[in-house]
């Protein structure tokens, strides 16, 4: 087994039952102060907390001048109001049940801004009835499609929208959310000229609003990929996520980003089923499955194994005949996607120069529910 553990070996590494997942905090803190010295304003960022989703990160965003943010479900939104965040959009439009959440939420916390995202009028209109109802003022982003075609309404679409929203009692229109995640080629050049493209659209309905006299909407835009090119945009907020922790998958991807991963999954060796074959305690509920099983995860310390199955509780690996793999070898796994492999755990194992602190960040908004 190598020893390619540079950063992130753990001494006491034989008092932590595995699967794991262990963050690194000093780590966390050079990404943070990275990210901040990439734009030329703190008010322009609007981290997504979906990648972390724990008060203790949030609280070190906060304290790096960070006071806006961006969120995917209501429980991430509890969280932000619980560390009395200044400005939360919900980067979502919600209906149902999650409309009457939110709207407990802004009656809960009134000295927070909260924002949600519409790109429906019926649906914008049920939510000033409700908003009404609660004696409220919503305040919305119109979520604009420029590509991702997942959620959203093209910019060409919007401005009859927009007008009618304007006359709609009970909300507020404060701006855009553009999220173009479609935009991840790995030429910067390439990536840029895509991005600048996209975001044409959105030139073009924003001139076509001062037009009508309707100005000074705000602008959220993009995830990592294309954050260095929004960032140097007047004025638009940027909403990036991965950063606090990093990956893998994006460490490959987006080499002019300079950030490092801070967050490993540690494993063991549980079986050697045959003579070329070993078997580790990293099934799928461990580590994020939506990729191919070669592209799951790393590991620093055995680069070269091989993928040969992997199911809730277990992932088998192949490794030469002549292996010196024994049962209870500890692995050092880089997760190729770490957001969703943050949520399969309930808490995160600290480390501090190479020793577990026995300190655990509860990854409270992976459930669907806090309830402050």
């Amino acid at each position: 087994m190598s020893n390619n553990t540079i950063g992130y070996n753990i001494e006491n590494i034989n008092t932590l039952d595995t699967p794991a997942l262990v963050v690194f905090p000093d780590i966390v803190q050079r990404n943070i102060q990275k990210l901040v010295a990439s734009i030329d304003d703190v008010s322009r960022l609007r981290p997504h907390i979906k990648t972390h989703k724990t008060l203790e990160v949030t609280k070190l965003l906060q304290e790096a001048g960070i006071q806006k943010f961006k969120c995917a479900t209501i429980a991430e939104t509890e969280l932000l109001a619980i560390a009395k965040a200044k400005d939360v959009l919900l980067a979502y439009q919600p209906v149902g049940a999650k409309l009457f959440r939110l709207i407990e939420i802004i009656k809960h916390f009134p000295e927070i801004k909260f924002s949600c995202l519409v790109d429906s009028l019926a649906v914008a209109k049920e939510m000033a009835k409700i908003a009404q109802e609660n004696d409220l003022t919503l305040s919305l982003y119109v979520d604009l499609n420029v590509g991702m075609n997942r959620t959203g309404i093209l910019p060409e679409n919007a401005f009859e929208l927009i007008l009618s929203l304007e006359d709609i009692k009970a909300l507020s229109v404060e701006g855009f959310h553009i999220y173009d995640g479609n935009i991840k080629d790995l030429d910067l050049d390439v990536r840029t000229q895509q991005c600048n493209t996209a975001f044409q659209a959105v030139n073009d309905l924003v001139e076509k609003l001062i037009g009508k006299g309707i100005q000074n909407l705000n602008i959220v835009a993009g995830g990592t990929p294309t954050f260095p090119i929004h960032a140097k945009r007047d004025k638009v907020e940027c909403s990036p996520g991965t950063f606090v922790y990093w990956d893998k998958g994006y460490l490959d991807s987006f080499p002019e980003q300079d950030f490092e991963p801070a967050a490993l999954v540690i494993s063991r060796v549980i079986s050697l089923p045959d003579k070329n074959k070993i078997c580790l305690d990293l099934g799928h509920k461990s580590v994020a499955a939506e990729n191919p099983l070669d592209r799951r995860v790393f590991f620093l310390n055995a680069p070269d194994v091989t993928f040969i199955g992997q199911s809730e509780e277990h992932l088998v690996l192949g490794v030469p005949e002549n292996h010196s793999y024994q049962i209870g070898d500890v692995f050092y796994g880089l997760p190729i996607h770490i957001c969703p492999t943050c949520a399969l755990y309930e808490k995160a194992n600290i480390v501090v120069h190479e020793v577990l602190t026995g300190e655990k960040w509860k990854i409270i908004a992976r459930d669907r529910q806090i309830n402050y």
